[in-house]
């Protein structure tokens, strides 16, 4: 189990939208590069983060002056990776190692969600690598080209 190191910055953040939306946040990433802010909920909070027609999140967003975006933290590493990517539709999560010796997750998503995987600018792939490394420890995250039938 990886050890999460947060900022005074981030624990402030985390009560703040703990407050706001009612929702427990174990881990917070400020992602200035993209303008947001990362949120990983306990699970089976994501109703409570997002709020009756996206109310909870809005306000917390309007509050915090920045985009938020949330992912449900699951205990296997698997099911966490396929909550990052989301709403991308993951088909298959691989995990090996690399020369290092540390684990690399190659993450197969359906041809016609590829681009949302991806993000504008690599953001969402960013944002699977990050908190692939703070919570479980993964060294990568890659994205597996699909074979053409």
């Amino acid at each position: 189990m990886p050890q999460v190191v947060l900022t005074e910055e981030c624990m402030r953040l985390i009560s703040q939208f703990e407050s706001l939306t009612g929702a427990g946040s174990r881990d917070c990433i400020v992602d200035n590069r993209n303008e947001r802010i990362i949120f990983v909920i306990n699970p089976g909070d994501m109703g409570l983060a997002i709020g009756k027609s996206g109310s909870s999140i809005k306000k917390a967003s309007d509050v915090m002056g920045k985009r938020i975006e949330v992912v449900e933290y699951s205990a296997d590493p698997g099911q966490f990776l396929r909550n990052c990517f989301l709403p991308a539709q993951v088909t298959a999560i691989d995990f090996d190692t690399n020369e290092e010796d540390q684990q690399v997750a190659l993450v197969e998503v359906r041809d016609e969600d590829r681009g949302l995987a991806i993000g504008k600018a690599g953001k969402n792939i960013f944002k699977a690598k990050v908190l692939a490394q703070r919570q479980h420890d993964i060294a990568d995250v890659q994205l597996a080209q699909n074979e053409m039938a």
